[in-house]
């Protein structure tokens, strides 16, 4: 296999640079669509052993028989990622702000690929094709292995402290006028954000409709003690943002990837007769490594909790004023 893989690179280091990006950018690309739409896995093979396999790849090819150095490995193996990456603009697979989030363990493990082929390609080039064939054939093997795999609950925990009574608080928790427009960098990406809130009766079964510039949370109220815990699920949620592209993308982890379960928000009288609010959100995300999105996810929804906070202590604060 390693002789027919040399007649097909050409012997012009140009030529056989460009070869070996062309041709580690198609299967990588082939292999991400598979993963994305036909297994529908959003996981370790794409985020993990993808770009190990576009750094370790390229520099295999391209140094086959063609000592290289570690600086060309590294560059090869980042021209190969530029190129995927563009591919995946170009063809509206991916938009702008999911490939600026993945960018960090991208570039990473493109790196170390870079650095597994340098390493294979100097202390045992036998070796390569096998390699090649085992990052191929693991990447839609890990997606299958992963499409199984259960979610896990977490929650996120935002508070802020209003100068208001609880009862004050409390009208403006469970609904609240429209926002300022947002002066966060990343809610100007496409990011959704909250707009409003209406509720539509009172008490135990009440539907509240958190309304986000994508579409709105229905939340049917699960728990209503007023004045110091309201508590709903969520069973329709909209798109989590709008993807910044060249053209209109509906990419399938716009849907049902990022799943909001519940919420409350609790009040709590402190001694200075102030308020302690606190809002919580549980959720999970079918996008793998967990520990590597839950780190975005977490910050995103803090940022939305505080949008929300910073609005509602500003309106109980304001009533309370006038009524004073």
């Amino acid at each position: 296999m390693k002789e027919q893989i040399e007649k097909i690179l050409q012997t012009n280091d140009k030529k056989r640079k460009w070869l070996a990006v062309g041709l580690i950018v198609f299967i990588s690309g082939l292999l991400t669509l598979w993963g994305i739409y036909g297994i529908g896995q959003y996981g370790i093979a794409l985020f993990i052993f993808t770009p190990l396999f576009i750094g370790a790849g390229s520099t295999i090819l391209y140094g086959l028989k063609n000592k290289i150095t570690y600086k060309q490995a590294r560059q090869i193996g980042f021209l190969t990622l530029g190129v995927y990456t563009a591919g995946l603009l170009i063809f509206a697979i991916e938009g702008v702000i999911c490939i600026a989030m993945a960018a960090p363990i991208g570039v990473l493990l493109t790196w170390l690929g870079s650095l597994i082929g340098y390493v294979i390609n100097n202390k045992i080039p036998n070796n390569a094709p096998t390699t090649m064939l085992f990052l191929i054939g693991i990447i839609p093997t890990i997606a299958f292995i992963e499409k199984d795999s259960e979610p896990i609950l977490v929650s996120v925990v935002t508070s802020i402290e209003i100068n208001a009574a609880p009862q004050t608080v409390w009208k403006n928790v469970i609904e609240f006028p429209q926002l300022d427009e947002p002066t966060e960098f990343i809610f100007k990406t496409g990011i959704a954000y909250p707009i409003d809130a209406t509720i539509e009766g009172t008490g135990v079964g009440a539907i509240r409709h958190c309304n986000f510039t994508t579409g709105s949370f229905v939340e049917p109220i699960t728990v209503w003690d007023e004045p110091r815990l309201l508590k709903f699920d969520v069973i329709e949620q909209p798109e989590p943002m709008k993807e910044l592209s060249f053209w209109d993308i509906d990419a399938p982890h716009l849907h049902d990837y990022f799943v909001s379960k519940q919420g409350q928000f609790k009040l709590t009288e402190l001694p200075n007769g102030n308020t302690l609010l606190e809002g919580t959100t549980w959720y999970y995300h079918n996008i793998q490594p967990a520990f590597y999105w839950q780190l975005w996810s977490d910050h995103i929804i803090h940022k939305i909790h505080e949008r929300v906070l910073i609005h509602i202590k500003k309106n109980a604060e304001n009533e309370k004023k006038a009524v004073v």
